[in-house]
Order: structure tokens, then C-alpha cells, then sequence
């Protein structure tokens, strides 16, 4: 946590630098040697959180499998694509029939998609929008009132990994309501939370303790709200229903308990919300 800590307190800027100087040496091993894969980015490159970059794509292309159904011919919506984590492995799953939109706040993350996955698959599109987040970037543009670029009824499916948990209440309120104008009817999203209970003492988890309490919401770290976001059920579940969505199934992750079975899991919540 103490590091965590010091690493919020630099500039979004300096956080991008801090972390590929700390990867140069295995990226600069990585590339003269010819070991890291065409469709993985540099470890200096990744802002997306740790863990195995490949396997973690992996697990989340199962995730969409089992609790949305995704179909290899379905119009995809990924909305935080990052750094393609989960769009190299649908390039795989996904036909040339289906048809697979991105957007991130993050420019760096979209221009490596470009280059390196949309050269070689012509239905994946990646789009950059300049939206402020205090963990990434100093944009002006604000996620409260952004409207996402794309058609009502245009998606079968939509996923946000570890998104919603970067995000200001009234942020999450806007990109809900989006998630429902570009859905088709009866289509699904899977999408990631911290999620508790009223009264839960969040100090015996195992995970993230969110000590800054907020009326319906905590905090990791006050100063950089955009950090990490945990949501009161009851909360979350009226902003859900007032965007017209509906929660078909929660899965609760190991985040607030590690002796769960990981299989079929994420360290964060699943919720999977449907169009009606």
C-alpha cells in the first residue's frame, strides 16, 4: 500500500515514466532477444495493472464466453480497450463478420491497438477520446457528459474491465446510461466493480480497504479519486436500473476473500447487466 500511495502522488505523466523505466531493462532484454510476442506490448508500455498480460486477456475472453454468451459473429463494444489486452485474444474468437469497437482515454494504449492489431484485422477499430481521469492523464474533457461515438442499438455486446473502478460517481452514472443507448435490445454488458454491503467492515478484507467513506461510495485515496471506487450495492443497483439496465447475476470477487475458487472469476465483481 505504501507504494501504491507514493505512486499516486506523481503526475499521471510522470507515473507512465516511472513505470517503463522500471521495465527497461526485461523490455530492452525482450527485444534484442526476440521473446516478447507481436501482439504483447512492452511491459514499460502496460498501465493497465499487474498481472500476466497474456493470461489475463485469456481469463477475461472466458469470462465474456461464459456470462454473456459472446458469439464469434456478435458487434462488440470494449469500452476502456487500454492496451488490447482482451481484443488480441478476440481477434481469434471473433469472425469476419463480427465487428469490434474500442475507445480509451489513454492515447498511447490506442496507438499501439492501431498499429499493432487493427494493421492486421480490419474490423477491430480503436478510437482515443481525451477524457479526463486523475490517474491517467490531465485532459479537459469530462466523462459526465460524454457521449459515446457510436449509433442506439448498435451492440450485442459491451465489457469494461476494471473501468467502472476508475471512475467519479457521476461518471459511472453517464457511461451507464451510454451502455444502454448502444445496446441492442435484450443486449448484455459485463463489467467490473469493488462492490459492498451496507454496514460491511471493509478493514478485515484481504484486498483493497477503501478507508475514505463517501455517502454511497469509498475511496482509496482521496487525493486521486480516480484511483479506485468501491460502490454500495444499493447504490449501484438504483444508478443501474435508472440507465434502464438490469442485473442479471453477481459474481463476487477474490478481492474481498482469496481462498475463493478463481475459476470463472475476477479479482474484482462481475456484474452482468442486461437491455430490456
Amino acid at each position: 500500500m505504501l507504494k501504491r500511495s507514493l505512486f499516486y502522488k506523481l503526475s499521471p505523466k510522470y507515473r507512465f515514466f516511472v513505470r517503463k523505466l522500471y521495465f527497461s531493462p526485461v523490455d530492452f532484454y525482450e527485444g534484442i532477444t526476440g521473446k516478447r510476442e507481436k501482439y504483447i506490448p512492452k511491459k514499460g508500455d502496460i498501465f493497465i495493472g499487474p498481472g500476466d498480460f497474456k493470461q489475463k486477456g485469456q481469463d477475461q475472453l472466458s469470462l465474456l464466453k461464459t456470462y454473456i454468451a459472446l458469439k464469434p459473429n456478435d458487434k462488440v463494444l470494449d469500452i476502456g480497450s487500454g492496451m488490447g489486452r482482451t481484443a488480441i485474444h478476440l481477434t481469434k474468437y471473433l469472425n469476419a463478420d463480427a465487428t469490434y469497437d474500442g475507445f480509451d482515454v489513454v492515447k498511447k494504449g490506442v496507438n499501439w491497438c492501431q498499429k499493432t492489431i487493427s494493421k492486421d484485422f480490419s474490423n477491430f477499430k480503436f478510437q482515443f477520446v481525451p477524457l479526463n481521469n486523475d490517474l491517467y492523464n490531465q485532459y479537459e474533457g469530462k466523462a459526465e457528459n460524454f457521449k459515446f461515438p457510436y449509433q442506439d442499438n448498435l451492440f450485442d455486446k459491451s465489457f469494461l474491465f476494471s473501468v467502472f473502478t476508475h471512475m467519479r460517481v457521476n461518471e459511472i452514472d453517464n457511461y451507464l446510461k451510454e451502455i444502454h443507448r448502444v445496446l441492442k435490445i435484450d443486449g448484455m454488458c459485463l463489467a467490473t466493480f469493488f462492490i459492498y454491503r451496507k454496514n460491511e467492515d471493509l478493514s478485515k478484507f484481504p484486498g483493497f480497504k477503501f478507508p475514505y467513506e463517501k455517502e454511497g461510495y469509498r475511496l482509496l485515496d482521496e487525493k486521486v479519486q480516480g484511483a479506485n471506487i468501491a460502490l454500495e450495492y444499493s447504490f449501484l443497483e438504483k444508478m443501474i436500473q435508472d440507465a434502464g439496465l438490469e442485473i442479471e447475476q453477481h459474481i463476487v470477487g477474490f478481492w474481498r476473500d482469496f481462498s475463493l475458487d478463481r475459476k470463472d472469476r475476477d479479482f474484482q465483481d462481475v456484474l452482468i447487466l442486461k437491455k430490456k
